[in-house]
């Protein structure tokens, strides 16, 4: 079996303004969005001195919040400051996110024991259905076949016009 690993608990979290307009304002416009993700990355890891992995890659992870706050006016028009929440483990991974962005729990074990769920009850379902039908082939094969007689309908009289009604 698998080991379950526990998620690392946060030894540092710190809260910031983070200024951005200081370097943006030195790149051209369709630049300055861009500009902005690599200004909060380098501050991040001058103030929070986020670990490596093994392949010496730095664990930083920017929030999604976060990015779309970086992103909402387009690229010309990045945010001039940013207020953030960093959160650094155990593992030297630090995580940024907005403040005040609604924190979003990890659903991935949730979401495979309701898919679990929902097939048992589908099989079930499944089961039921072929029983209904296993019943409805019984009783068909146990009632005799009679011939239907269709009711005597009668012809309707057609009345016939001839000439002016003033006679």
């Amino acid at each position: 079996m698998a080991k379950k690993e526990a998620e690392p608990k946060t030894v540092l979290e710190r809260s910031y303004n983070v200024p951005l307009r200081r370097r943006w304002m030195h790149v051209p416009k369709y630049k300055r969005a861009k500009k902005a993700v690599t200004t909060l990355k380098v501050f991040l890891i001058k103030h929070m001195k986020p670990g490596k992995d093994e392949k010496g890659r730095l664990l930083l992870n920017i929030g999604k919040y976060l990015n779309e706050e970086l992103w909402k006016y387009g690229m010309k028009n990045p945010p001039h400051h940013i207020k953030i929440i960093t959160k650094k483990d155990e593992k030297g991974l630090v995580t940024a996110e907005l403040e005040g962005a609604p924190v979003e729990e990890k659903k991935e074990k949730k979401k495979k024991e309701v898919k679990k769920e929902e097939k048992k009850e589908e099989v079930k379902e499944d089961k039921a259905k072929q029983e209904e039908k296993k019943e409805l082939e019984a009783i068909k094969k146990e009632v005799p076949k009679a011939p239907v007689k269709s009711p005597a309908i009668p012809k309707q009289v057609e009345k016939k016009v001839t000439g002016p009604a003033n006679k």
